[in-house]
């Protein structure tokens, strides 16, 4: 075992021991300054505490922290988080109630519970920050070797090096992109596998080759095996078609694109998770609203509301909703917004750094045009212009457009002035759509309400 692979295996058991203190301190406040919660005195405390505990131990063999782990998104973090607090909650009520605590048992553990997981929520958020401080300041690192010439091989590069929170650091590369430190190209990374001592190795090597070297992929594997360095291979984009299969009855279909959003079950999960949280910003935003319009009326002549034919769900338009940011004028329906546009009016500005401007789309979502979360609609000019200009551009109508997106919070907001950028941004709603899930809505939510604290560069 390395060293970092130790330093990570401590930092993770401190993490879960921080989980228990934080328990045991909520629970001696709440019997010691709350004596009807429990009866029976002392020991009938002590029984409390020790099930609770229990209980605990039990939920943390199944669902104890990854905050630890590299490449964890917050969705897996706050789902794990919910499942450990809900099965702790559950586990207590019935070793209790097969104790025969008593009658409000159930009561205490849902309060409790409710509690526990805003606890916890604070202290994962808590303990993320606390590793990314101590990554960012060299500790708690991992080296990484990298072999090839692909360009996805120097997209991973710059993920890892743009971030110095997450911990790594480039031990060697054998491969003939520029600007990478090279120790060699690939031939020489190939003729040294039959002298690895020779070999500069990392805690994790990652491999991009064509998969017709399968020769060369697996001495690789092999030998990373043997030296216990962790061995990842980054696919190679072949000039194919890429298929994923399916189970039509008791047929193996092979079709381009799948989604969990496919399953009707999913679906209602979606839509149900869509009306309520709508409902509660609608209702959470409706003392804005008059504010807002005063405003707008004040800075600029003209309507509250800005309403506009967009692509939706299967490519059917419909009217999308905004406050007003601009001055009325006839480039509305062809031109983007850019960063010193003229067209904005001061409040306006302000409304779309902050988000403000979309708050009306959430009718749109109770509505059913548009989703809380997806692919953002766009304006019908830049679905015919782009449609012909991007393969994979219609795909992002599989499902419907959102107030927000994983394109958004992953840097591909705001004005599209080169093409590659909007290439980016259908790469990652399609993303979005294979990888759907309800905490993936949740991460991403997450993301865009620390928008309106921290201004994104790429909102105007």
């Amino acid at each position: 075992m390395t060293n970092n692979t130790r330093t990570n295996t401590l930092i993770k058991w401190g993490f879960v021991v921080g989980d228990f203190i934080v328990l045991n301190i909520l629970l001696a406040l709440a019997l010691y300054t709350d004596y009807s919660l429990v009866h029976g005195g002392d020991v009938a405390k002590r029984v409390f505490i020790l099930v609770c505990n229990v209980a605990m131990a039990l939920s943390e063999t199944q669902f104890s922290t990854v905050v630890h782990m590299r490449w964890v998104g917050a969705d897996h973090i706050i789902r794990r988080t919910t499942m450990l607090i809900l099965t702790q909650t559950l586990l207590s009520y019935v070793i209790l109630r097969a104790l025969q605590y008593g009658s409000r048992i159930g009561n205490v553990l849902l309060v409790m519970g409710v509690i526990l997981l805003i606890s916890f929520y604070l202290l994962r958020i808590a303990e993320r920050l606390i590793l990314k401080s101590l990554r960012f300041f060299g500790r708690n690192t991992r080296t990484v070797t990298m072999v090839g010439s692909h360009i996805q091989l120097r997209k991973l590069y710059e993920r890892l090096a743009s971030d110095l929170t997450m911990g790594y650091k480039m031990q060697a590369y054998y491969g003939r992109l520029e600007n990478m430190p090279q120790a060699g190209d690939v031939d020489d990374f190939v003729r040294l596998l039959d002298t690895p001592d020779q070999l500069q190795l990392g805690d994790e090597l990652y491999l991009c080759v064509s998969r017709s070297e399968m020769s060369l992929i697996q001495r690789t594997a092999r030998l990373c095996d043997n030296r216990l360095v962790k061995f990842y291979y980054v696919p190679w984009p072949e000039e194919t078609l890429k298929l994923q299969p399916v189970i039509l009855d008791n047929f193996e279909l092979f079709t381009t694109y799948t989604s969990p959003l496919e399953d009707g079950t999913n679906q209602i999960i979606k839509r149900v998770f869509d009306i309520v949280m709508s409902s509660l910003f609608l209702l959470a935003a409706g003392l804005l609203f008059p504010i807002v319009a005063i405003i707008i009326k004040r800075q600029s002549p003209g309507p509250i509301f800005f309403k506009q034919l967009r692509t939706g769900l299967d490519g059917r338009s419909f009217y999308c909703y905004k406050f007003r940011s601009m001055h009325v004028n006839k480039e509305a329906d062809t031109a983007q917004a850019t960063e010193d546009d003229p067209r904005k009016f001061p409040f306006g500005n302000f409304m779309r750094k902050a988000n403000i401007d979309e708050l009306p789309q959430f009718w749109n979502v109770l509505r059913g045009d548009m989703s809380i979360v997806g692919p953002r609609p766009h304006m019908l000019a830049h679905t015919e212009q782009y449609s012909q200009l991007i393969e994979k551009y219609m795909v992002r109508h599989f499902v419907k457009p959102g107030v927000t997106g994983w394109a958004q919070v992953t840097g591909f907001r705001g004005e599209t002035k080169e093409l590659w950028q909007m290439e980016g941004r259908v790469e990652r709603d399609i993303w979005y759509i294979q990888h759907w899930s309800i905490w993936l809505d949740i991460r991403i939510i997450w993301m865009t309400i620390k928008t309106i604290f921290v201004h994104d560069s790429h909102a105007y």
